[in-house]
């Protein structure tokens, strides 16, 4: 019988997920990530399979208060290609959750965002872990390859 302690296991025992809807901190344990959790303050579900649109402070409050990778589709809605891109993005939400928060960022809205996080072009997608970026790709890509690229990216 292996009697190792698993450290890995009792670190992610609950996390604290932040409300798509109302922006309540939620504590869920991990084994209920996949059972449609629902926010203790409005009752909705934390996971929709669809990108969350964020202004700025909503966006500032899941990267600081989450602890699921948050991967961000920096876009505009005047941009042919982040609007070719997005119901591509909408499928890769699907697949990513609950292992992941899927949130798209208006740079036209959120100015302050794109100077921050040196947007340069769009769409760009840029992953985060803990509350800093550990990868970014600009352009536009399909479903399987956001899928891929957060994946591989979370791993780092």
């Amino acid at each position: 019988m292996d009697t190792t302690t698993d450290n890995s296991a009792t670190r992610t025992d609950s996390l604290h997920i932040v409300c798509p809807h109302c922006d309540a901190v939620n504590r869920v344990p991990a084994t209920r990530l996949g059972q449609e959790p629902t926010c203790g303050k409005c009752q909705k579900d934390l996971f929709t399979g669809k990108p969350v649109d964020l202004s700025s402070a909503r966006f500032l409050k899941q990267l600081e208060r989450s602890e699921l990778p948050v991967l961000v589709d920096f876009w505009a809605p005047w941009c042919g290609p982040c609007r070719s891109m997005a119901p591509f993005y909408e499928q890769a939400a699907q697949r990513l959750e609950p292992d992941f928060r899927v949130v798209k960022v208006n740079t036209e809205e959120a100015q302050d965002l794109a100077a921050r996080y040196a947007i340069r072009s769009i769409p760009t997608l840029a992953l985060f872990k803990g509350g800093r970026e550990v990868a970014r790709q600009p352009g536009a890509m399909d479903a399987n390859n956001i899928v891929a690229w957060a994946q591989q990216n979370n791993r780092r």
